[in-house]
């Protein structure tokens, strides 16, 4: 069970991911899953997700140090018109994904996987959740100043919903949560089921 003596392993470096447990009361070390992330020629987005969250899994639970109760691994990806875009390169590379996306409807997904400590590398739950994001028609200066801010850059789809990036969201339609990394109600939800909390909240 997860407690401060064997806490939540999370196998991402995500700040948000992070901010998102804290929140809600859960005790976590943090222990980055480091493979590369790049999309295979011709694989489908929701097969790239979650063949990288079982790869992130495997690689947190080869180097993962005990004490710990479970572990917790993660990807965020934003989709429209069947493609996968994923982190800028640059300043220039994130006004050129903003363009596209604008006055748009997209999807992101966040597809976690959960194991326990007792078969670190044996996925006991996973989840793909989806969440509608409408961004609003914006301006070329808009675009341009807004990604010269580097908000973005280390973000898929260019631009983050929980900071300056909300002054271009006008709907949303899903988990906001599931928008900033990690869908809270599910992962909750099934940490419960595994038995890995405790009376909750």
């Amino acid at each position: 069970m997860i407690s401060a003596e064997t806490p939540l392993l999370l196998g991402s470096a995500s700040p948000r991911r992070k901010d998102i447990l804290s929140g809600l009361g859960l005790p976590i070390r943090i222990a980055p899953a480091d493979i590369p992330e790049e999309v295979a020629l011709g694989e489908q987005p929701l097969d790239y997700v979650s063949r990288i969250v079982a790869e992130k899994l495997n690689a947190v639970a080869a180097r993962a140090v005990a004490p710990f109760a479970a572990i917790l691994v993660a990807d965020t990806m934003v989709v429209i018109d069947g493609q996968v875009l994923g982190k800028p390169q640059d300043a220039a590379d994130a006004a050129r994904l903003l363009r596209f996306i604008v006055g748009r409807t997209h999807t992101v997904y966040t597809r976690y996987a959960i194991s326990a400590a007792a078969a670190p590398t044996l996925i006991r739950a996973a989840r793909t959740v989806a969440t509608e994001v409408t961004l609003r028609a914006a301006s070329d200066e808009e675009l341009t100043r807004y990604a010269a801010s580097g908000e973005g850059l280390d973000k898929a789809g260019a631009y983050a919903a929980q900071g300056l990036g909300a002054f271009l969201i006008e709907r949303i339609a899903g988990s906001y949560s599931n928008v900033v990394g990690l869908p809270a109600c599910e992962v909750v939800l099934d940490l419960k089921s595994l038995g890995l909390l405790g009376p909750f909240p």
